[in-house]
């Protein structure tokens, strides 16, 4: 389902933390601040402290394209993805009528995945495919797929600049060298670059805010893993989910994992100044978000804890401290999570169920012995 999805601090702390226990320790309360979404992703605070989430919508009865995950199954266009404001208690749909695929039920959406703005406030938003770009041109004829935007402001009529096409950089240039699948997920603004995850085609680009220098960042090769119905080991492709910058402003991707999406398979890379991914961290399952605090501490979001394969779709929160150690922080509570972001005074935002038409939310975790208000000032991707 999900292949195409497809504060200088610690120093010398910042070195492979491989595998370490994960431990239970204090207790959050959860609030719901908004319900019935359309597949909420992407999670972010906007210079007026609002949070804003993309939602990836429930397709229409539109023109189809192949599933890549599902043979013989399609995904069909309807103008379904949002953009939604929360503040002051308040949730509204600011942004409508954005394009969207999803499967007849609307469910394994590609929309609106995710939101950032730059220093000046400027909103940019970046939509999926899970598609071949060819089928894009071909079969859909709508554009805005696999690309990201610029936006003059956050209102259904605003008029938007494209910034960089991923899918068809990934239909031209096919840089893995593997099957030619586009998806962008997420992304995050550092200085004038953006700097974008494409599950499908497994690597992290950048480009100029100003539409220059569209290249790769990094690849990320497929490796064998363990057969789980025995026999010859299986390729399996990284599917990057996610992207942070850590307290050494250097680049942390997570990675969801391909089939056979083995439990504890999926790893933590740090890009290091030649481009090369290091591993982090590794023994993650599904990762499909990446948060540091303000302290060092990196958050991962896990989609399926015991793995897509599994059919349980409970996802889990993990905390890593600077020096190595692992606490879980949610678990149960979490169903298909799709996207983390942080506040300044310890509240963690989870968007939640979030490739599932009307049935999405936003929660907020807030620890139970700490009064947390509204938060003003935000860290977050």
């Amino acid at each position: 389902m999900l292949k195409q999805l497809s504060v200088a601090l610690v120093g010398a702390a910042l070195m492979s933390v491989g595998i370490a226990p994960a431990v239970q320790a204090e207790k959050f309360q959860i609030e719901v601040l908004a319900n019935g979404l359309d597949s909420p992703r992407g999670l972010t605070f906007g210079p007026d402290g609002a949070l804003y989430v993309t939602e990836a919508g429930r397709g229409g009865d539109g023109a189809c394209i192949p599933s890549p995950s599902q043979p013989g199954a399609e995904l069909c266009y309807g103008a379904s993805s949002a953009l939604t404001r929360i503040k002051d208690g308040k949730s509204e749909r600011i942004v409508t009528g954005l394009p969207s695929v999803a499967l007849p039920d609307g469910s394994d959406a590609s929309g609106a995945h995710d939101i950032a703005f730059d220093a000046t406030g400027k909103p940019y938003i970046l939509f999926g495919l899970a598609g071949n770009p060819g089928d894009r041109e071909n079969l859909l004829g709508i554009p805005d797929f696999g690309q990201l935007f610029a936006f003059e402001m956050l209102n259904t009529n605003a008029a938007r600049r494209p910034i960089a096409d991923l899918a068809a950089y990934e239909g031209a240039n096919n840089p893995d060298s593997g099957d030619v699948i586009s998806n962008p997920y997420a992304f995050l603004i550092k200085g004038n670059t953006a700097y974008v995850v494409d599950a499908g085609a497994n690597d992290l680009l950048r480009v100029g805010l100003d539409r220059s220098e569209l290249a790769v960042q990094t690849v990320f090769s497929t490796r064998l893993v363990p057969n789980p119905s025995g026999g010859a080991d299986l390729p399996m492709q990284a599917v990057p989910t996610s992207v942070a910058i850590g307290p050494d402003h250097a680049l942390y991707v997570g990675q969801l994992t391909g089939a056979p999406f083995p439990k504890e398979g999926a790893r933590i890379y740090r890009i290091d100044s030649n481009d090369r991914p290091q591993i982090y961290a590794d023994g993650f399952t599904n990762i499909i978000d990446l948060a540091f605090d303000s302290t060092g501490n990196l958050y991962v979001l896990e989609y399926a804890t015991n793995s897509i394969s599994s059919g349980d779709t409970t996802g889990a929160l993990i905390r890593i401290a600077p020096d190595g150690t692992r606490t879980t922080i949610a678990t149960s509570e979490l169903i298909s999570p799709t996207a983390l972001a942080l506040d300044s005074e310890g509240g963690i935002y989870i968007s939640n169920n979030g490739f599932n038409a009307g049935k999405g939310q936003i929660l907020r975790l807030v620890p139970q012995d700490n009064s947390v208000s509204e938060p003003n000032s935000t860290s977050s991707r």
